[in-house]
């Protein structure tokens, strides 16, 4: 099978280092795309709920994956996210291709595209705190009790169930504050006259395109990798929202190389990296 080739990729909230992450699914993903530049737009790690128990392989490989992209020669951004917001002391880093930043502008085939996690809204959201502490342990505790819930539909031979898709499309607070994320990222996005605002945190993917009396923007969100399985990629000069569950060709060999690297392997890469500053104004992207 030969990869797919995207422009763009956009990933974000992965939370590795997490019970809920799916990682497996998400190497599998990396594995069949050949981008030119991936974005991790916030949450890939989980350091605000780091366990050192818990790291299992299939995480460390998503690392090793990540970091294989950027020394083959893609532009990999990491922007730091409430759950990685520690990554942040280290914006402006760059080691080779793979850079950290808190947002990025990109001048994408002529338009002007946003890119931050999102988590700057909560500050505003205040009253909305019922999906901010979803996000956090208690969204942890559903999780552990989803999978015992899928582990028994399974053995009965039934479909998956989602406990926290359930509860936030009923919870009438979490659609107020999803809908008030969403019209914050596309204010603020027509009032500086960018054409693409694209965000994560709030684990809804989505592309929508808005227009207001002072202008217009496609809103754009990468959703997660902890129950929607979903990204973001832009090819052929459009947007779409890729998901992994839909994926008839998912099934996706694992890259040899990856296999046989172990992680002093990349220690040694990045340390043999320069480092440099990285701005955080707009970058052209070659398309």
């Amino acid at each position: 099978m030969k990869k797919r080739k995207v422009d763009i990729a956009v990933i974000s909230d992965v939370h590795l280092g997490s019970y809920e992450c799916h990682a497996d699914e998400l190497l599998t993903y990396l594995s069949s795309i050949q981008p030119k530049t991936l974005i991790l737009n916030g949450d890939i790690l989980d350091i605000r709920r780091f366990n050192k128990s818990y790291f299992p392989p299939e995480h460390t490989k998503v690392l090793r994956k990540i970091i294989t992209l950027s020394m083959k020669g893609v532009e990999v951004y990491y922007i730091t996210g409430n759950h990685d917001d520690m990554m942040r002391r280290f914006a402006g880093i760059s080691l080779g291709n793979l850079h950290i930043v808190n947002k990025l502008l990109l001048d994408i085939n002529g338009k002007k595209a946003w890119f931050f996690h999102g988590d700057i809204f909560d500050i505003s959201m205040r009253n909305a705190k019922w999906l901010t502490k979803l996000g956090g342990y208690g969204y942890g505790l559903i999780f552990i009790a989803n999978r015992a819930l899928n582990w028994s539909l399974k053995k009965r031979g039934k479909d998956k169930y989602s406990l926290s898709k359930k509860i936030k499309k009923n919870n009438k607070k979490s659609l107020d504050y999803i809908a008030k994320f969403e019209k914050s990222a596309v204010d603020i996005a027509i009032e500086n006259d960018y054409d693409y605002v694209v965000c994560g945190h709030i684990h809804q993917p989505k592309k929508s395109r808005h227009e207001t009396d002072n202008g217009a923007c496609t809103y754009l969100n990468s959703g997660d990798w902890v129950e929607n399985l979903t990204a973001l990629e832009y090819s052929l000069k459009r947007w779409k929202v890729y998901r992994y569950n839909h994926d008839k060709l998912s099934p996706f060999f694992m890259d040899e190389e990856l296999k046989n690297m172990n992680m002093q392997d990349l220690i040694n890469s990045i340390a043999m990296s320069k480092l440099k500053p990285e701005k955080e104004d707009e970058t052209p992207l070659e398309s």
